[in-house]
């Protein structure tokens, strides 16, 4: 699986990009999964659900599976977070995994960058960022991105692995 990352401060539109990137990749015949890091507690579950009774009740993974999707709940029960290589470990094969979060990863990443958020920039200090997508131009040798055009984004991603 080829992996390439989103990395950006809140604010600065990496879902809105990725989501409309994703669509893009998957109309050109490409399996895309995402690894999205969430820096606080989170539940994809809720107070009532058989789901969620049973994982209250001990279970250490609960699978619910219907007619148009499954999904597996895993509680960590204090053990650590899952680092990046262990949470593409449990993806299915694809053709490209893109990672939303993780930033200090070594991966290839598309630094999305806003200067209106007023944070300072990542690529200066991070080797892994291959391309800025920014709503401005930067003083950078990297290759920049228009962040507002999503198919100039996921035409370089498939440009960056065709090249690979």
């Amino acid at each position: 699986m080829k992996v390439i990352g989103f990395a950006g401060w809140s604010g600065s539109g990496k879902t809105t990009l990725v989501e409309r990137v994703i669509t893009l990749l998957e109309a050109r015949g490409l399996a895309v999964s995402l690894i999205k890091h969430a820096h606080h507690e989170f539940d994809i579950d809720y107070a009532g659900k058989d789901s969620y009774r049973h994982r209250h009740a001990g279970c250490r993974e609960v699978l619910v599976t219907s007619l148009n999707r499954w999904a597996v709940m895993h509680e960590l029960r204090g053990r650590p977070e899952l680092n990046l290589s262990e949470a593409l470990a449990q993806l299915s094969p694809c053709d490209l995994v893109l990672v939303e979060g993780f930033k200090h990863e070594p991966i290839p990443k598309i630094e999305i960058y806003r200067a209106a958020i007023d944070k300072p920039q990542l690529f200066p200090n991070d080797p892994h960022v291959i391309a800025v997508a920014s709503d401005a131009p930067l003083a950078t040798t990297l290759p920049q991105l228009d962040i507002n055009d999503p198919g100039a984004v996921a035409a370089f991603i498939v440009a960056w692995f065709e090249l690979r």
